[in-house]
């Protein structure tokens, strides 16, 4: 039969291992959790147009009857800052002029790898169809140079028929 001291000190040595298997399970709850809400947070991915805006027509009209029709191949990019695939679907991009909309494409449902950029060249149509007031239209479109807002600035020159600069935002 064994002792009472033998016995307690069996028991204390259970409770001292129930004690550190305890301790070890928060510290892998915790370390779990802070992976999980830090480094595994899902971000959007950015989205932009890249360098490489490639005119293929231009038609401008006069002063007296302003008016614009235009294609070019624009290559779009979308980084991917998360540590895991993201998978996106098919997305819309409007390009407007003075608040009206004058051209769109869509962007195929794709996916962008882990700590990737996707590249996706689009090729867009825009025109003053849609417009109902080209007071200012004419002014601009005989200055030589157009911008276009789509979470980017391009500046068109009409007469060369080329890109002069694209700021991004």
């Amino acid at each position: 039969m064994e002792s009472f001291q033998s016995q307690e000190e069996k028991r204390r040595k259970r409770m001292k291992l129930a004690a550190y298997i305890g301790a070890f399970a928060v510290f892998q709850v915790i370390v779990i959790l802070v992976f999980a809400l830090v480094v595994m947070k899902v971000k959007t991915p950015k989205f932009r147009i890249g360098n490489g805006v490639e005119i293929q027509s231009l038609m401008a009209g006069n002063q007296s009857s302003p008016s614009f029709d235009m294609s070019f191949t624009a290559p779009i990019r979308i980084k991917n800052t998360n540590f895991g695939p993201y998978k996106y679907d098919p997305t819309t991009v409007n390009f407007t002029y003075g608040g009206v909309q004058v051209g769109q494409v869509t962007v195929p449902k794709s996916k962008a790898n882990f700590k990737s950029t996707k590249k996706v060249d689009v090729t867009v149509s825009v025109n003053s169809n849609a417009l109902t007031s080209t007071s200012g239209l004419g002014s601009e479109l005989n200055s030589g140079k157009k911008s276009t807002n789509m979470n980017c600035t391009m500046a068109i020159n009409v007469a060369s028929k080329a890109l002069q600069s694209m700021t991004c935002k």
